[in-house]
């Protein structure tokens, strides 16, 4: 038996204790900060996800030591640097001689000079088309190899943009037919083994039976990298990023130590649920601050992130008003560069009467995309569209949403007719390009991503069309409807004529945060006791369960039978899989890509007409009853008559 004398005398422990304690304390914290405080909390949990991470490692090298010997392994930041290099070089060379090109190419020359300034906060402030993806891109890169970071963490608000941007990342295109040819060749960008893809879509376990046996299968790798995200390029959600940061599980809390001293790129950061912005702000200070990290505010209609936010007693101090260093010197100019739409306001002035009026107007042009502020509006106008009219909405599932959008960008580069009729979906990052769009009334911000759907290549001489109009219904309660006052009140201050810029973004986002009456929904400031807190008592738990980017508490997933008319791939054996095996995580993550999400409500409507079951008395699962062929149509999505759904946000 081991004596205690034996254990003192280990060769191991002797070097542990050997190590000499830190003379500081690590990053930030033994610098002058106005409210140092602020920050403890990030650091209590810095330590518990070194923790619980050491602890999950060493016991996979002791349990399971050929899975631990997949991790890792990933190409140098130096290294993808040099192929991001390569692939600029040829895309550059190849790209046709045209004003929004030289603009491009002046931009990307801007972020890789400024990637040598000292970290902390950034703004890449390009309109839409500007190439905004691949130039924040060469600044994390440039800044990551000047100043030794880590990694680089892509967060975007749309998982829709998410896997658009990973393919890009991964293949360096994120069109499908050439995604196959490229992966034929073994061509790649980044490669599909340095870039994480982490949200909830994203199948880690799809093609299981085929990738088992190959050791070095990406996906594999991809799945072990999700639990501590140790790649050197993560693409996520807000959601999974914040909610991680504010959670008090052992899981989510895994990835926190590996966020240190990393590049964080905000894509579409105005999107940031607004009543989240005092906690989300104050973590990010604390990151830059503390913990070496830089991040990158990226978008085309910067929010005011700055000084003092808000109005009465809802204000509160954003980020320090020098703190933020302008990627582009000159925002204002850029705009009138890459100015390739005219703003038309007379709809909005003089309101549509009705649905008809408007389908009237959208079938008199032969390429024209209409986005509607609510699913139930996208559903009342494409009924009344001509044929061959696309509808896309959030009533469809994922899997036939990146169909659809497939489908809309070939259409476009072969020539003929595209008509569509959406909702705000397809506004972030979603690279369409049609010469006339029409808008509904809502957040500047939301009109101006619309307008990048217009034109986006600057194609047409005479610029193209963008149509705001009042909608014939009522525009939603609650953020919806204060962004469209917010839009009203700065149209009628301009007298209807108005056009995009960075002053007019920064004027609409005080009139908007104006509005908004409580910036803290989750009560961070008074669990995390920040301004008096000497003793650590934070409430950790109670802040985490009260931190949900996303309200589900009044909706749930419906999990339906879809069959692609395009491909033939049909989800009857998943869901039968399920209900013979019972809830099973492969399962549901694989099928999160044929599911829709509706409100309680309406899912306890479906149930009681019979048109969905709940296959388990203990878990929340609901699927398309098997006998009911109608309540998903491919092309319309959910089809019931009791929906009277919307959305706002789609994740």
């Amino acid at each position: 038996m081991m004596q205690m004398t034996d254990i003192i005398t280990m060769p191991e422990l002797k070097d542990i204790c050997n190590i000499p304690l830190p003379s500081s304390i690590p990053f930030g914290f033994n610098k002058l900060i106005s409210n140092r405080f602020e920050h403890y909390h990030l650091w209590v949990r810095m330590l518990y996800s070194c923790l619980v991470d050491a602890d999950f490692l060493d016991t996979e090298r002791f349990m399971n030591p050929e899975q631990f010997e997949l991790r890792g392994n990933y190409a140098s930041l130096a290294e993808l640097k040099n192929r991001f290099d390569r692939y600029m070089n040829e895309k550059t060379a190849h790209a046709k001689p045209s004003k929004i090109n030289e603009v491009r190419a002046a931009i990307l020359k801007s972020c890789r000079e400024k990637a040598h300034l000292k970290s902390g906060f950034f703004s890449l402030n390009v309109p839409t088309g500007g190439g905004k993806t691949l130039s924040a891109m060469a600044f994390a890169l440039e800044h990551a190899l000047a100043h030794n970071k880590k990694r680089i963490i892509t967060a975007i608000p749309y998982t829709s943009i998410i896997e658009q941007t990973a393919k890009v990342y991964k293949y360096g295109t994120d069109i499908d037919g050439f995604i196959a040819e490229y992966k034929k060749a073994g061509k790649y960008l980044f490669g599909e083994e340095n870039v994480l893809e982490h949200h909830s879509n994203f199948d880690f376990d799809k093609d299981e039976e085929k990738e088992k046996n190959d050791v070095n299968s990406p996906l594999r790798r991809q799945k072990l990298a999700a639990e501590n995200w140790d790649a050197p390029i993560v693409v996520t959600t807000d959601v999974q990023l914040f909610e991680s940061l504010f959670n008090a599980h052992s899981a989510p809390c895994r990835k926190l130590h590996n966020i240190v001293n990393s590049i964080i790129i905000l894509d579409e950061v105005q999107m940031l649920p607004p009543e989240y912005l005092k906690s989300i702000l104050s973590v990010l200070r604390g990151l830059t601050i503390c913990f070496g990290v830089t991040i990158v505010l990226c978008t085309a209609t910067q929010p005011a992130l700055e000084g003092r936010i808000g109005s009465d007693t809802a204000a509160f101090e954003g980020i320090p008003c020098d703190a933020i260093t302008p990627i582009i010197d000159n925002p204002e100019e850029l705009a009138k560069e890459l100015k390739r739409v005219k703003i038309n306001t007379d709809y909005v002035h003089e309101k549509i009467s009705d649905w008809q009026g408007l389908a009237d107007k959208l079938s008199s042009f032969e390429r024209v995309l209409c986005i509607v502020s609510t699913r139930k509006d996208c559903r009342a106008l494409h009924t009344l569209m001509p044929e061959g009219t696309i509808h896309l909405s959030a009533l469809m599932c994922a899997e036939e949403r990146s169909e659809i959008i497939s489908d809309i960008k070939n259409k476009l580069r072969n020539g003929g007719t595209v008509r569509v009729v959406s909702t705000q979906l397809v506004e972030c990052g979603v690279d369409m390009d049609f010469p006339v769009v029409f808008k509904a009334l809502s957040g500047m911000d939301s009109i101006a991503q619309a307008a990048g759907r217009c034109n986006r290549e600057g194609s047409i001489k005479n610029l193209g069309d963008v149509y705001v109009f009042s909608p014939p219904s009522r525009i939603p309660p609650g953020l919806l409807r204060k962004g469209a006052d917010a839009t009203k009140s700065l149209f009628e201050e301009y007298d209807y004529d108005i056009e995009f810029s960075p002053e007019i973004f920064r004027e609409y986002f005080t009139k908007y945060f104006s509005l908004i009456k409580d910036f803290d929904k989750p009560r961070f400031e008074e669990e995390m006791k920040i301004k008096n807190n000497r003793d650590g008592v934070f409430q950790f738990r109670t802040l985490s369960d009260n931190y949900h980017l996303i309200d589900n508490s009044y909706q749930l997933s419906v999990i339906i039978h879809y069959k692609s008319p395009k491909t033939g791939k049909d989800n009857s054996v998943l869901i039968n899989k399920l209900i013979a095996a019972g809830p099973d995580r492969k399962l549901l993550r694989a099928l999160g890509r044929y599911s829709v999400n509706l409100p309680l409500k309406e899912i306890s409507e479906l149930v009681k007409k019979g048109r969905l079951i709940r296959p388990f008395d203990d878990a929340d699962i609901y699927i398309q009853a098997p006998n009911d062929e109608c309540l998903y149509q491919p092309g319309l999505g959910l089809v019931a008559d009791s929906l009277d759904s919307f959305g706002t946000y789609i994740f």
